[in-house]
């Protein structure tokens, strides 16, 4: 049972990362095509190559081994100044990504992102079309014993009309709250019987095993609606909103990190995301698609930011050239790769910290070692 679990994983993170990627990198290399440069490879994952083939169009398409990434190589993307002779003299006139204007070489930039969002959509859509979206109603369906909940009396069947003195609008207004109120003394105002009935409550408190910050737990369970599917244009709306609304959580999520609301340690990194990818996989291939619409839309964020390195911070470079029509120093370019270079590696690092150490792994060479 465990070797089939391990499998299950594996294929399901190959198969996450490897769409994910693999559409990203799609986006990059169908603009630059779009705007005349020439692409010299195309690589799904890094390492040696295990498989590659040529186009007709002189592409080299490659697979490689760690399914971490990937990436496009336009022709002529390296600048000028650091060319080699060898370089200059094998650069295809008007094909090469450098003598593109700063508008197109955007596009081929922010196409990446451009088609994780598309992705997401899409994925929303085809799930919305075939399966339904479910609907969590703001009623209760059933009270965890000894939770802060049933410490207060609320019943099933209630429906929850306010929180101290925030009204709640939905669901996800009442889990909002409730998350940012841990321990509070406050008052639940629950619609019961046709009534409204005020009931003292003490938000629970709960601390998940990878961060040290606590948030509130009240306890319930909503009642959820199994969704009928929907036309395709009612789908393909429904999908776009599906994205939005992530798009928005994620970036409310990492202003949330930034403003010390929420623990750096709830940052998760490749493991994390392999272990979901295992777990989602076992109820079903809808909700691995849900699953891989929501890291789409955090990889196109993601690669949105403006850090050196990624897709955002040369857009940021692409900018600041538009405006003073002449690119950024090339000392400012190395050490702003360099820093973003420092940054990402600790990122990485960090994640995967938090990663093994929500794993136990820490803790069981800690009791090795004692």
């Amino acid at each position: 049972m465990m070797i089939h679990e391990y499998l299950r994983t594996l294929i399901s993170f190959a198969f996450v990362l490897g769409v994910l990627v693999s559409i990203h990198e799609l986006g990059h290399y169908l603009a630059a095509r779009w705007r005349g440069v020439h692409v010299e490879v195309f690589s799904l994952g890094f390492g040696p190559a295990l498989f590659r083939w040529h186009d007709r169009s002189g592409t080299e398409w490659r697979i490689c081994p760690i399914p971490l990434g990937g990436y496009v190589r336009p022709h002529g993307f390296e600048d000028p100044e650091d060319a080699t002779p060898e370089q200059k003299a094998a650069w295809l006139p008007g094909r090469t990504f450098h003598d593109k204007s700063v508008w197109s070489r955007a596009i081929v930039i922010v196409a990446g992102p451009v088609f994780n969002f598309l992705l997401a959509i899409l994925l929303f859509t085809i799930i919305f079309a075939s399966v339904g979206q479910p609907i969590v109603r703001n009623e209760i369906a059933a009270v965890q014993p000894g939770g802060a909940a049933a410490a207060a009396g609320v019943q099933a069947g209630d429906v929850i009309r306010r929180i101290g003195t925030h009204d709640v609008t939905n669901v996800q207004d009442a889990q909002a709250t409730i998350l940012g109120e841990a321990g509070a003394r406050t008052t639940l105002t629950v619609r019961r019987g046709g009534q409204d009935v005020d009931l003292p409550v003490t938000i629970g408190t709960a601390t998940e095993s990878s961060s040290s910050t606590p948030h509130g737990q009240l306890g319930v369970m909503f009642a959820t609606e199994a969704g009928k599917p929907l036309s395709v244009p009612g789908a393909v709306v429904a999908g776009v909103k599906a994205t939005w609304t992530t798009t928005v959580q994620t970036l409310d999520g990492v202003w949330q990190i930034l403003t010390g609301r929420h623990t750096a340690k709830d940052l998760g990194g490749p493991l994390k995301i392999a272990q979901l990818s295992g777990q989602v996989a076992q109820y079903g291939f809808a909700s691995l698609l849900s699953f891989m619409a929501l890291l789409s839309v955090n990889l196109g964020l993601i690669n949105l930011f403006p850090v050196p390195l990624l897709d955002g911070g040369r857009l940021v470079f692409y900018a600041i050239e538009a405006v003073r029509g002449r690119p950024v120093s090339k000392r400012i370019q190395e050490i702003s790769f360099q820093a973003g270079f420092a940054l990402l590696a600790g990122l990485f690092l960090f994640s995967t910290f938090n990663d093994l150490s929500g794993f136990g792994l820490f803790k069981w060479i800690a009791s090795l070692v004692s």
